[in-house]
Formats: C-alpha cells, sequence, structure tokens
C-alpha cells in the first residue's frame, strides 16, 4: 500500500489543547468560518470555479480524484479575500454529511467516519466584500475497509458519576507511533459544563488520559469524544471506529491525610464532614506521600503475599472496606486489628488503616476518581504508580502532550487549587500492603 494511504498530510502550527469547547458547534450541513490567505492551487488541489469573484478558495486536500482516501480525512482549504466561507460534502447519492469546523478556520471534519469504499464531493465557498461566491470542489474515493484495525476503549463507561479527581482514560488495542500520536490527538475533543481547562497526557504508547487543570467542578457534565475511525495509525493500521462517553462529575469529596498528626480529613464541597483516626505504613514499609485518586473499590477482599514475599515475610489476610489507591498495593481499608493504635502510631505495610465503622462510612460516600493526598511519609509516590495524574505539576503534565499547549482564557476553572507535588518517575508491583 502507498504510503500516503498510511499517513494523513502532517500539518504544523500552534494548536489550543483538546478543552472544552476546542471544536465549533456542529452545524447540520455547512460550516462558516473566518476567511484566511492562500497561494495558487498546486497541481491536484481544487481551486475556484468563479474567475470574477474577488475572493478566491482552495481545497487542498483530500486532492481531487484522490483515490483510497482515509476514512478519517477532513476537508483542509484555502481561502483568499473571503468574509464568509462555508464547508459542505455530499456522498455520491447528493445526501450532505454533517461535519464541524476546526478552530483554526482551515478545515473540516465530518462526525464520523466516511463510508469504506464511499465517493464523496467537497464543496469550498468563499464570498468576498463584493458579494460574489467563489466555489472550489473536491471529488474523491475512500480506501476500502481496511484488514489491520486498533481497537479503541474507554475505561469509563456512558452514564457513570465518578470523583472530581478522575482522569478520563482511552486506551488503544496496539502501540500508536510517537510520530502518530498528534494526529490522533487532533481527533479528541473534550466538552464539560461548566467548562474546564484541561489537557490530554500521553502516559504509554497505548493509553492516553485526559485531566483539568484543577480538580473537575462537582456536578460537571463531560462527554469526551475520540474519532478515530478509519485514521492512519502506522504501519498499515488504522482506528477501528469512533468513540464517545458521557460522564457526570459528583460531589467534591476530598481525602487529606497527615503522618504528623495521623489523622484523615474529609471535605465535602468544601467543607469538613469526617476527622478519621489511621494508621499508615511502619518505617520499614511507609506509605507513599503524594496525590491518589480511587482507582477500585472492595467491599471484601484478601491480601495475598505468601507467594511474593514467602512464609516468613508474607501474609494472608481478610480485608473489609477496601479502596485501591496504588498498582503496589495500598489501599484505604478497614484494620480492626490496629484499632488500638490509630491516630498514634504507623503498624501497616504502606496502606491507610482506618477503623471497621470509618472504614464503612468512607465506602459508602466514595467513588472511583476521589482523591486522596498523603503528606509527611518517608516515601514519595512513584509517578505511575496508580492514576497519578494529580502527582505532577500542570506544566509537567501538559508535558505529555502530543501537540503544543496553549492556555485557554476562555476557560472557567474547578473550586480550588490541584495538588503539585513534587514528582518522580518510578516502577510498580502488585502487592497489596494491608
Amino acid at each position: 500500500m502507498p504510503a500516503t494511504h498510511d499517513r494523513l498530510t502532517r500539518r504544523t502550527g500552534r494548536r489550543r489543547a483538546l478543552s472544552a469547547g476546542l471544536l465549533a458547534a456542529t452545524l447540520a450541513f455547512t460550516s462558516a468560518c473566518t476567511g484566511s490567505s492562500g497561494d495558487k492551487p498546486s497541481p491536484g488541489q481544487s481551486a475556484a470555479q468563479e474567475s470574477d469573484a474577488k475572493a478566491s478558495a482552495t481545497i487542498t486536500e483530500p486532492k481531487a480524484d484522490a483515490t483510497d482516501v482515509p476514512a478519517s480525512t477532513g476537508i483542509t482549504f484555502t481561502t483568499k479575500d473571503a468574509e464568509q466561507t462555508t464547508v459542505e460534502l455530499k456522498d455520491a447519492a447528493g445526501t450532505p454529511v454533517k461535519g464541524t469546523l476546526a478552530a483554526d478556520g482551515q478545515s473540516w471534519l465530518p462526525a464520523g467516519a466516511l463510508e469504506y469504499g464511499g465517493k464523496y464531493t467537497a464543496t469550498v465557498t468563499a464570498t468576498g466584500d463584493d458579494g460574489k461566491p467563489a466555489t472550489a470542489t473536491s471529488t474523491f474515493t475512500v480506501m476500502a475497509k481496511p484488514a489491520k484495525q486498533v481497537r479503541i476503549t474507554s475505561f469509563l463507561g456512558d452514564g457513570q458519576v465518578v470523583g472530581v479527581g478522575m482522569p478520563l482514560i482511552v486506551r488503544f488495542g496496539r502501540d500508536v507511533p510517537e510520530q502518530y500520536r498528534d494526529d490522533v490527538q487532533r481527533r479528541m475533543s473534550v466538552t464539560a459544563t461548566p467548562a474546564q481547562e484541561g489537557i490530554w497526557h500521553w502516559v504509554s504508547p497505548t493509553e492516553v488520559r485526559y485531566r483539568p487543570k484543577e480538580f473537575w467542578r462537582p456536578g460537571s457534565t463531560v462527554s469526551y469524544r475520540v474519532q478515530a475511525g478509519g485514521l492512519p495509525m502506522g504501519g498499515g493500521w488504522y482506528g477501528r471506529s469512533d468513540l464517545t462517553v458521557d460522564i457526570k462529575i459528583g460531589p467534591s469529596l476530598i481525602m487529606q491525610v497527615e503522618n504528623k498528626t495521623k489523622r484523615m480529613t474529609v471535605t465535602r464541597d468544601g467543607k469538613v464532614v469526617k476527622t478519621i483516626p489511621v494508621s499508615l505504613g511502619k518505617k520499614s514499609t511507609p506509605s507513599s506521600s503524594g496525590t491518589m485518586v480511587v482507582i477500585e473499590k472492595l467491599r471484601k477482599t484478601v491480601f495475598d503475599t505468601l507467594d511474593e514475599l514467602g512464609p516468613q515475610e508474607g501474609y494472608r489476610t481478610k480485608i473489609d472496606y477496601a479502596q485501591r489507591l496504588t498498582w503496589g498495593g495500598e489501599f484505604i481499608h478497614a484494620a480492626p486489628w490496629s484499632e488500638g493504635v490509630q491516630g498514634r502510631e504507623n503498624v501497616s505495610h504502606g496502606c491507610v488503616n482506618v477503623s471497621m465503622a470509618d472504614g464503612a462510612w468512607l465506602f459508602a460516600n466514595t467513588r472511583i476518581g476521589d482523591p486522596i493526598t498523603v503528606k509527611g511519609t518517608e516515601r514519595k509516590l512513584q509517578n505511575g504508580n496508580g492514576w497519578t495524574d494529580w502527582n505532577m505539576s500542570w506544566d509537567e503534565y501538559v508535558k505529555g502532550s502530543a501537540l503544543p499547549y496553549e492556555p485557554d482564557s476562555g476557560a472557567a476553572t474547578g473550586d480550588g487549587a490541584s495538588p503539585t507535588p513534587d514528582a518522580e518517575q518510578g516502577g510498580q508491583s502488585a502487592t497489596p500492603t494491608p
């Protein structure tokens, strides 16, 4: 297959982070944008048909009569002396395709992947101050359905209610090469109500996450979209389908643990609702200091480290009200055996021990994605050991974006500053630590 089948034309220049409001609202059939200057068309480009009009338009992608065009293709164009520009795409039957004008005003994306093998005609109309329209057209044919397709999934599902620290997590069925990630990220958008500034961050070749600059505002609705159906992803692989997920953010429930006082302070929507005595990790197995979020909740479970640590150091213990914080095995959980020293002494293997009653209360009130910050222990949280998105400063987090970041001055921010503790890189294990 020719290389042009496997790679959309590269675009350069600054792009605003894919946060709420990046793309224009979806239009029924046409999209208007501010005109921009353009050069004379090169061979294969489609120029304006009306030679006497002051304005002109050129479609640069897909080129006229192009074949084997990726199903994810957008319409890229330039205009000159245009006061109004509209874009229209129709299939072979003349049915208009819904789409969205990009923020750069020079490209337009269909609302979904185009039909494999389908024939389409794009029309860009530029109108100048003389009132005369100049129209450029490009008819092209979409490639046949590829044999190699990448599955795209979301950790969250429609309708879920999550905590204010929940990152949006999108996973790919195979590695996305680094040189393709910017194209993928351009097709990823987040719409939050109310609007909140945020950005995508690649944590691995197969996973990208999104977090706002500050914690999500409680009660927000969030919709995120990955428009990757038919998108080239390297090596002859293409995105299998588009993905859209709608979730809701619950109340702001934030947990703060101070090793010095051996207390957890729980706030809900900015008000302290409970103070809980805790026992953290003893000096030989300290708890991690940093900001984590609740990853999973287990009403009853068993911590079993006998195979990994052996009969001398290992243990098998039944646990109630367990809430995972790290992949390495740190949890909040009820520990009736340490109730006598909770609030006074650290005796755990790294977990946040609470009483049975407090464990039940926390379990009933928390959600996946609720944040917890532990301070003052002997060990710093290693980034990557859990959903540690909030364990990085904002400046560090934006470095994980495949696109240049530009602050969104129009986006609303959350109710409180996000935590910015020192961050470290490190590995992880899978051992639960009560």
